[in-house]
């Protein structure tokens, strides 16, 4: 399954920050704006995992799972 997520970036003194629009709490820091990048792609996949670990634990088995897509205004 792939998801698109927007990624902002700015530099700050000496090191660049990096976050996900969409997603609070996915957030990072690098040396250089590749660092951040690849740092920011690690953190968001580690978000996503533990989320939908905990979201299958607390739902339990008998649970509807389905697809869901939505149309976000830029």
């Amino acid at each position: 399954m792939k998801q698109q997520f927007t990624a902002v970036y700015k530099k700050s003194g000496k090191c660049y920050l990096g976050w996900v629009e969409e997603l609070s709490g996915v957030n990072t820091q690098g040396r250089t704006l590749d660092e951040t990048r690849k740092n920011l792609e690690e953190a968001l996949g580690l978000v996503l995992e533990v989320n939908r670990v905990i979201s299958r634990k607390d739902a339990g088995v008998r649970a509807l799972r389905e697809p869901l897509s939505i149309l976000i205004p830029a």
